[in-house]
């Protein structure tokens, strides 16, 4: 599969859908929720350690999707005309307005709920999606 590449000449709007991609490729888009959450811990990220979007969702420690042996490393591939894509890019909008609510309640690292990473072991989470668990 090929990324599909989107002409425009806005630079945020390239950022924009990068972002999408990725919180698509972690969620599938399947919860609204999910997406939500998802955006408001990189919200999150970029507030408190002043990291831009574009730098966030480049960092493959976060995001198991970007590791190319990862069984959802393919959803980054999303056609951009999807429903699920639609509603990702809407909310990162949201978010990068400003005006997304913290639905993530201060996370900055996440996992899905079906794997248990070495980081996680010691730590309590603080939020749990129907597919993903958030700590601070």
């Amino acid at each position: 599969m090929s990324l599909k590449l989107i002409l425009n000449d806005d630079p945020s709007r390239a950022v924009i859908y990068k972002i999408a991609r990725v919180i698509y490729a972690e969620t599938g888009g399947e919860s609204l929720r999910d997406v939500e959450a998802l955006a408001s811990m990189i919200f999150n990220i970029h507030t408190v350690t002043g990291r831009t979007y574009e730098n966030i969702v480049s960092d493959p420690d976060l995001f198991e999707s970007l590791n190319n042996d990862s069984e959802r490393h393919s959803y980054l591939d999303v056609d951009a005309g999807t429903r699920a894509f639609d509603m990702c890019v809407r909310v990162t909008q949201t978010m990068m307005r400003g005006h997304l609510p913290d639905s993530a309640m201060g996370a900055m690292r996440f996992h899905r709920t079906d794997q248990l990473p070495s980081w996680a072991v010691s730590r309590g989470y603080i939020l749990e999606t129907s597919q993903l668990t958030f700590y601070l």
